[in-house]
């Protein structure tokens, strides 16, 4: 089991329009949580001013820009993230991508995409794929382990057979977690979710959560429920 501190186990997702925004969620959830998410949408609006507003308030934080271009461009794009405060960063890709990206990592901790957990069975069939969403996944993730990926972003419906297969050294990262409570009725965009204590007990390392605390009344009520949900999954 790797030693990570509870407040960094929730990776918060910063899925706002703008900066301003971003700082306000923040701001009201540092006392309990210290890793943040920049994804695409507040990237786009922001650049690396939130990255570095993150950086220098202490926080780590994972861009999720999950690059995907051709080889010799992801490596360039990687190499813009080096000695910029980030810990986590995330691409897609082949081989040949992932060999680029590893090439250019530095000091970053480089995750491969898995499937995203917007992605069903039916989408599977829609695309001509016969094998089932748990066998992409570890298919890819064995693949990402082997050319160098510190770790894979995968639903916590295949953490355990990555954790059984691929063993400890392979970081788990976990999006569509929703609260233990009615979490069917908890469903969006998000096609394969599970709860906290669900992810931790397969062998997710980190969570990441966004609408759950970003859109609720009280956030950090949320963050200290889902924080005794992973007490629970590591316990178990």
């Amino acid at each position: 089991m790797k030693d990570i501190p509870l407040n960094e186990r929730i990776i918060l997702a910063l899925d706002v329009e703008n900066a301003d925004q971003a700082k306000e969620l923040v701001k009201k959830t540092e006392s309990h949580i210290n890793f943040y998410k920049v994804g695409l949408q507040l990237f786009m609006a922001s650049w690396f001013e939130i990255v570095d507003w993150l950086s220098a308030r202490g926080h780590k934080v994972m861009v999720d820009l999950k690059f995907f271009d051709i080889p010799a461009t992801v490596k360039l794009a990687v190499a813009q993230l080096n000695n910029r405060g980030v810990t986590f960063a995330t691409i897609h890709g082949n081989d040949p991508i992932i060999r680029a990206a590893v090439e250019a990592k530095g000091d970053l901790t480089l995750l491969a995409v898995t499937v995203l957990t917007s992605f069903g069975e039916d989408d599977m069939r829609a695309m001509g794929m016969t094998k089932s969403i748990e066998d992409l996944v570890y298919f890819r993730a064995k693949r990402a382990l082997e050319l160098g990926c510190d770790g894979v972003v995968s639903s916590g419906m295949e953490a355990k057979r990555l954790r059984d297969k691929l063993g400890s050294k392979l970081l788990i990262v976990t999006p569509g977690i929703r609260p233990g409570a009615n979490i069917e009725e908890s469903k969006d965009d998000q096609q394969r979710i599970i709860t906290a204590k669900g992810a931790i007990t397969d062998g997710a390392d980190y969570l990441v959560v966004g609408r759950p605390i970003s859109k609720a009344a009280d956030p950090v009520a949320v963050i200290s429920s889902l924080q005794e949900e992973i007490k629970q999954g590591l316990s178990a």
